[in-house]
């Protein structure tokens, strides 16, 4: 069976992009070849890699990609996980099925929080919001 080809596109591929690839790879390898990108690079988010290390996946050895250097992929599937980036979404080579799936923004949530442990728990929150989200994988997809 031909692995699907999925994409998340975040704004700055730093954090629920990435914390949906890990998810995607740890939980769906075997059904889905998966990446992540931003419409703008911020580099990898150390609350993000601590959570799901917390969980058990490593995503520490990701790096923050650009969206342009993925565009030569010819992806089945295109999820982007905030509004900015569905609102900044490249047009892609081929065609591809756009789903909109909206996640709150945890650096932003968490700069309101009194200590690093009620920043951690808003992290936590949208880990595991993106992992029920890939627990669903692939037969959400074709119901968008």
């Amino acid at each position: 069976m031909k692995k699907i080809k999925l994409l998340f596109l975040c704004t700055g591929n730093s954090c629920r992009s990435q914390m949906a690839e890990g998810w995607t790879r740890y939980l769906k390898g075997h059904q889905i070849d998966v990446w992540s990108a931003g419409v703008e690079t911020h580099g990898l988010n150390p609350y993000a890699v601590r959570v799901m290390a917390e969980a058990g996946v490593d995503i520490s050895h990701h790096q923050s990609t650009h969206v342009n250097d993925v565009l030569h992929i010819e992806f089945d599937y295109l999820v982007t996980v905030c509004d900015h980036a569905r609102e900044s979404c490249p047009v892609f080579p081929k065609p591809v099925k756009k789903i909109h799936k909206s996640f709150d923004d945890p650096p932003f949530l968490a700069k309101s929080a009194q200590s690093e442990e009620e920043a951690l728990n808003i992290y936590r929150r949208v880990r595991d919001e993106i992992r029920e989200f890939v627990e669903s994988l692939p037969q959400s997809l074709n119901k968008k």
